[in-house]
């Protein structure tokens, strides 16, 4: 049943999740609310984020007691399912609109531990120092502010790493464990010139409705994401950036790739995007890169799936310590622009949510 095995294997270290896919798994409401959205829009992390929702906007007292984002204490208990089924039932119409048009948009910020390296690579193979940058399918647009946000490496001997602005209590904070041999990575000798998101549905970080959808995309217990996420919103309202709707996101590469001011190189960045990809557009971004790559000079950036993320090689995954699990391992690979033809290079790994990095 998909949402048993959704609390089982997608969120077994969120004990509120596990227990409310068990319980919404035995209740006919659930199971009705459900079968009212479309096919494509059957999924369990989907409703999970509208329930989340919901409490967020205190239109769910019942279930906020289970809540830590809502400020709840309570442990999963038998009193869980009369809490849903009161949700269910006074939210039906809310939650339903959630099924049916909503996306689970978590815009991951802590990703910005591998793209600060590998816009570091990014600059080094090309050559350039002024980037101009292109987030395909940005949700929110907030890795745009990459370079504005306090990040921390802590490698193997223990010691920590500070790259990009100081800490100051304001900004977006991002730690990280650098596994391997390879050096952590140099302070930025690029700069992010321009900052442009691409999305089917963007998602204003201004707007409180929309930014509270963005919360609600997160797990109840996980603080630290809560915080990183507000304070990257808040960030972003100042830093010049531009996002745009598109139905056709990849359409959109070219034109703005040729009103891109002289000396400046463009870097597309997609990172979990392939993953949501059907197989004629997965095919249509890689034929689009590379020709714009011979012809202007585009790199790409992917973070994603190994099969997906390598057009060529996956290479070896690296050996993690026995408290990091491997689930959902990212592979992020360059292809750019090397004597004439389109190269590829696998940078590095790195766990989904930033918590680890090992470059290559």
């Amino acid at each position: 049943m998909l949402l048993a095995r959704f609390g089982r294997e997608e969120c077994s270290q969120e004990p509120l999740y596990v227990a409310l896919c068990g319980v919404a798994a035995h209740d006919d409401r659930a199971l009705a609310l459900l079968a009212e959205a479309p096919p494509e829009q059957r999924k369990a992390n989907l409703l999970l984020a509208a329930l989340h929702e919901r409490v967020l906007a205190g239109a769910a007292p019942e279930l906020a007691a289970y809540y830590p984002s809502a400020g709840g204490s309570r442990e999963p208990d038998a009193a869980l399912a009369t809490a849903l089924s009161a949700c269910l039932e006074r939210e039906w119409p809310a939650l339903l609109h959630h099924l049916r048009h909503g996306a689970t948009q978590t815009n991951e910020i802590a990703r910005g531990a591998a793209l600060w390296p590998a816009l570091g690579d990014a600059a080094r193979a090309t050559g350039a120092r002024h980037l101009a940058l292109l987030d395909l399918g940005c949700s929110a647009g907030l890795n745009l502010g990459v370079d504005q946000y306090a990040l921390r490496y802590r490698t193997d001997d223990g010691r920590w790493h500070e790259r990009g602005p100081a800490r100051d209590g304001r900004r977006a904070e991002i730690e990280s464990r650098w596994l391997g041999a390879a050096p952590p990575p140099a302070a930025a000798d690029w700069r992010l010139t321009l900052r442009y998101g691409l999305d089917p549905a963007p998602v204003d970080p201004g707007d409180p409705e929309r930014l509270r959808w963005l919360q609600a995309c997160l797990w109840p217990h996980d603080a630290t994401r809560r915080k990183r996420l507000a304070r990257a919103a808040h960030q972003m309202q100042s830093l010049p950036h531009t996002v745009r709707q598109a139905d056709d996101c990849i359409a959109a590469i070219e034109p703005w790739m040729t009103g891109l001011p002289a000396g400046v190189q463009p870097v597309l960045l997609t990172s979990w995007v392939l993953y949501y990809l059907n197989d004629a557009d997965l095919d249509r971004l890689r034929a689009t890169a590379d020709r714009l790559a011979l012809s202007h000079g585009l790199a790409w950036i992917c973070g994603d799936l190994p099969a997906l993320s390598a057009q060529e090689a996956v290479p070896p995954q690296p050996v993690l310590p026995a408290d990091e699990a491997a689930s959902s391992m990212t592979l992020w690979t360059l292809r750019h622009l090397e004597a004439g033809r389109v190269a590829e290079r696998a940078l590095g790994w790195s766990h989904p949510h930033g918590r680890w990095v090992a470059w290559r």
